[in-house]
């Protein structure tokens, strides 16, 4: 199975799981959209979230600028699901205080070669943020 597949499936697993626990959700990750799901939160507000599946375990999250602009030009709640080997985070976008922007030198995504290095703006967001933290 390819990563990416394996992405789309752990997508729609936490998807799954939400709707379980009062989301109405739907998985859109597969398209060119800045968001991996749409639809209704527990309260029945219209949403669209942004998953990302971190390997590695690191204090601080890292929001790109570029989907962060994207995902606030949506009008409806903007939440950024953060996943990684320590526990899982809900951020939700609409209210998040975001500290200064920074700048990371990294490779490209998976969906390039990943050879190439780019400067990518980021906010660096901590846990403590969250709306929802459940720690493994």
């Amino acid at each position: 199975m390819s990563n990416e597949t394996s992405h789309h499936k752990w997508e729609q697993g936490i998807i799954h799981l939400m709707n379980l626990d009062g989301w109405e959700l739907e998985w859109c990750g597969g398209g060119m959209e800045h968001y991996d799901a749409k639809g209704k939160t527990p309260k029945g507000f219209d949403c669209v979230i942004e998953f990302k599946l971190r390997h590695a375990y690191y204090q601080t999250k890292i929001l790109e600028q570029f989907k962060y602009d994207a995902l606030m030009r949506e009008k409806c709640m903007k939440f950024y699901y953060v996943f990684d080997c320590k526990g899982n985070y809900l951020y939700h976008l609409d209210t998040l205080k975001l500290p200064e922007l920074d700048v990371v030198n990294c490779k490209t995504t998976e969906k390039f070669n990943r050879t190439e290095l780019i400067n990518k703006n980021v906010y660096f967001i901590s846990e403590s943020q969250a709306s929802i933290i459940n720690k493994y």
